[in-house]
């Protein structure tokens, strides 16, 4: 009876937990948005004016002027500048680069770099594991790494964030016909949830 019940709770939380982070947090970025920018502009119009989600709409204004803006070169420049400065901090040089890198993955540009799924077969074994071309140029590799015909194919691990960037001949990828999201989930849940996901 009790492992009649534990299944089917365990069957409803991996049912509904994901739902429920995902809303959690929408939600905790909107109250966060809303309650700095709020008081932001509380500031600088009549409260009779102001009305709840206003804080919301200007933070994702705020967003889209940031991403226009980065496109200017001058804008990159200044940025650019300025990560230095925090690369050199103490303490937060250990922090920034990190949560950067992490939250670069999800930028459109990175995505692009990675809709090349490949298979990479492992020696003479016959074993094969899921990869993303992140680099098929080898100008943008570091000198020591130019070999001709040589590609950078990044290794996600299953049930973590983290993985391997190996540099392989390209005779020893495939091309895989799935996409960056299927190929992310399939293999950081080792195959458990299936290829695809619901249309």
């Amino acid at each position: 009876m009790v492992k009649f019940i534990s299944k089917h709770i365990l069957t409803g939380l991996v049912a509904t937990l994901p739902v429920i982070l995902t809303i959690y947090l929408l939600y905790w970025f909107a109250v966060s948005t809303e309650a700095v920018l709020g008081d932001l502009i509380r500031l600088w119009l009549p409260e009779s004016l102001y009305w709840p989600g206003m804080g919301v709409i200007a933070g994702l204004v705020a967003a889209f002027v940031v991403g226009l803006l980065m496109h200017a070169y001058v804008v990159q420049r200044l940025f650019a500048m300025g990560e230095k400065l925090l690369y050199k901090t103490p303490m937060v040089r250990l922090i920034y680069p990190a949560l950067r890198d992490f939250l670069n993955y999800f930028s459109p540009e990175t995505k692009k770099e990675f809709d090349q799924v490949v298979a990479v077969t492992l020696g003479d074994t016959g074993m094969q594991v899921i990869g993303f071309v992140t680099q098929e140029n080898p100008e943008k590799l570091p000198e020591v790494f130019r070999e001709e015909d040589t590609v950078l194919v990044y290794l996600p691990l299953s049930y973590m964030i983290g993985g391997y960037a190996v540099l392989m001949p390209r005779s020893a990828i495939r091309p895989v016909d799935m996409n960056m999201e299927e190929a992310m989930r399939f293999t950081l849940t080792a195959g458990v949830t299936g290829a695809t996901a619901p249309k």
